[in-house]
């Protein structure tokens, strides 16, 4: 039943994604701390209004940060991803196993569970489907993280983590990290509508 938390002015790392497990909270405060990312978790806090993020160490927030319908406050300044964003982000080519699942999930290949060894069906499971529309293709451990650009409130647009299923995946995404370009505009109108309605306050500066 807990509303109110804060955490501020420690030398917190990071966020436990067990945070998550408090549905009646409302004000969650993390400023002056040693944060560098935000675990997507957060987002079950259905009922969370304010959160307090700035005077920390993200480069970047989860897109996920978007379900959180009540959220009316969100405090980023003091962090590098209001002044700088992550452009090169390292991509590590899929394994055999994952080229397989890939190939078997997108040609929607038939198999039954007494074919593959258990291990493998539970693998083919955690399959992740590419959000670009067009592309169709999932993936497993390995994907491209690029950056968002969401435009809240028609004022700030801050930067949010997204995936890609490869390097080659032309998302809507792929000019996500030019902040200031027409495309990238255009880019999040999907998102910034959503957006834009939810969030009441962004704290930037």
């Amino acid at each position: 039943s807990l509303e109110f938390l804060y955490l501020g002015g420690n030398f917190i790392t990071s966020i436990p994604p067990e945070l998550a497990n408090l549905p009646s909270l409302n004000y969650l405060v993390l400023c002056d701390n040693k944060i560098q990312s935000i675990p997507p978790q957060l987002a079950q806090l259905h009922s969370l209004r304010s959160l307090s993020l700035h005077n920390n160490l993200l480069t970047y927030l989860p897109r996920e940060i978007l379900n959180l319908v009540h959220l009316e406050e969100l405090s980023l300044r003091g962090n590098p991803l209001v002044v700088r964003f992550v452009r090169d982000l390292t991509y590590n080519p899929p394994s055999l196993q994952e080229l397989a699942g890939r190939t078997i999930k997108t040609r929607n290949v038939p198999y039954a569970p007494s074919d593959l060894p258990e291990n493998l069906v539970r693998y083919l499971s955690l399959a992740s489907n590419c959000p670009n529309p067009k592309c169709g293709g999932v993936y497993f451990d390995s994907c491209v993280r690029q950056i968002k650009f969401v435009d809240f409130c028609g004022k700030y647009r801050i930067p949010l983590m997204h995936y890609l299923c490869s390097p080659e995946c032309s998302s809507p995404c792929s000019s996500a990290s030019q902040s200031s370009t027409s495309q990238s505009e255009s880019d999040s109108e999907d998102e910034a509508s959503v957006a834009a309605r939810r969030m009441q306050k962004v704290l930037l500066g």
